[in-house]
């Protein structure tokens, strides 16, 4: 039985939940610490994932009011500047204020890209906070797979691994001798997911008509979570025919973000 492909689990978590964050997070500027918390809190400001808020009196450094007030999902919060030692980075924070949860007053939000890296325990995270309401699996499946695009194939598959996250369509992942790299041009894209590592390879397509950018992707080191899918290839469903099991699959509609936030998988 083919699958639909539109149909999958929906996020579940409201705009301004809090919760806790049970994990030591850490975060760096230019190899410094700006913090170092057992106490950050877990803040959606949008479903599908969290941002950190982190204790003010956590934080490394002097925060500087910047006369300007942010309304963010969860409620309004004052812009701050990072001073710390000699650097300042401009608008790094985000205080909350009267308006916002109350478990998240004496707390900031901080910019993901105002720091240079961020830790879960002695991991580093990419892009955003996982998601404690998140699953992804990787699972191996005996479906068969075709994609098209402007009526030429790109690759046959006659088995796959399917790709299941929270939240965003089924994957479909392909062994390399089931893709036709000759159709295909290399990209030089690279993006980052929390859940799946770091991309190594993109590709586009060159059409009699159209030119379609970064369509596949492959992860050659996932996270060992999704194992599974090491140097295998996926397309995008929203922007190929996809037929599985011999069923065209309806596209989804497109999501913002590259394979390193939420839209692929």
């Amino acid at each position: 039985m083919a699958d639909e492909g539109v149909k999958h689990p929906g996020l579940i978590v409201p705009v301004g939940h809090v919760e806790p964050v049970p994990r030591r997070v850490r975060g760096f500027i230019g190899g410094r610490v700006v913090f170092d918390t057992r106490r950050a809190l877990y803040v959606w400001e949008w479903p599908p994932y969290p941002q950190f808020s982190i204790p003010v009196e956590d934080i490394a450094g002097e925060l500087t009011d910047d006369g300007h007030v942010d309304r963010l999902g969860p409620g309004p919060a004052r812009r701050h500047s990072l001073r710390l030692g000699d650097e300042v980075c401009e608008g790094a924070a985000c205080l909350w204020g009267d308006g916002a949860p109350e478990a998240l007053h004496g707390t900031a939000r901080f910019r993901w890209n105002a720091l240079d890296a961020w830790f879960e325990e002695d991991e580093q995270v990419f892009v955003h906070p996982r998601s404690p309401y998140s699953r992804v699996d990787a699972l191996r499946s005996s479906s068969g797979v075709r994609v098209e695009l402007d009526g030429v194939v790109l690759a046959d598959a006659p088995h796959c691994v399917k790709l299941f996250e929270t939240g965003l369509p089924t994957r479909y992942y392909l062994d390399r001798t089931h893709v036709d790299f000759t159709r295909l041009r290399h990209s030089d894209t690279v993006t980052r997911c929390p859940y799946k590592g770091t991309t190594s390879d993109y590709w586009s397509f060159d059409g009699e008509v159209l030119t379609h950018e970064d369509i596949a992707w492959a992860y050659d080191f996932p996270t060992p979570a999704v194992a599974g899918i090491a140097g295998m290839v996926a397309f995008y469903s929203e922007r190929v025919d996809l037929r599985v099991d011999g069923t065209l699959l309806p596209r989804p509609a497109q999501q913002s973000g590259t394979s390193g936030s939420r839209s692929s998988g």
